[in-house]
């Protein structure tokens, strides 16, 4: 039985609980083919095509599935959890069925120079979406805290 399903969103499509998840259970596993960044595609539509940072030069490329189409928040439910090649989306919270699933693009990015502005619309909105270094510390210690920033990230200061 599927635990998320993809369906609209205030941000175009997002991914949505159909079920209650625990704080600090598996949500979804992140798929798709490893890039670096000489070997990632050049020219692709940022909006339609989505490159998780996994490694200092190591990228998870689009992979059709949910993990495509999770959204952006700078007050995620959700973070990112790495074991190798293995990337999973974990309830930061308790998550009840209906509740749409996000986290921080930042807290995956270092040495990366794309930025975006942010829409989320939370009342915590960064209005920017950038690397995880130029977070506000006392934001960093809460993503620390909660253990969803990959060792790269963490290695990188």
């Amino acid at each position: 039985m599927a635990s998320v399903e993809i369906r609209s969103s205030p941000h175009g499509k997002g991914v949505f609980a159909l079920k209650k998840f625990r704080k600090g259970e598996r949500i979804l596993n992140f798929r798709g083919k490893i890039y670096s960044n000489q070997d990632k595609p050049r020219g692709l539509n940022a909006p339609r095509n989505h490159f998780l940072q996994i490694g200092i030069d190591r990228f998870m490329g689009p992979s059709r599935g949910p993990d495509n189409f999770v959204n952006h928040s700078c007050s995620p439910n959700a973070g990112i959890k790495m074991n190798g090649d293995e990337v999973v989306l974990v309830a930061i919270f308790e998550l009840q069925a209906g509740q749409e699933i996000t986290f921080d693009y930042s807290t995956t990015m270092v040495q990366d120079e794309w930025s975006m502005a942010c829409a989320c619309q939370s009342r915590d909105c960064r209005k920017k979406i950038e690397e995880y270094p130029r977070l506000p510390r006392a934001i960093r210690r809460r993503y620390e805290a909660l253990k969803v920033v990959p060792d790269f990230v963490l290695n990188s200061k």
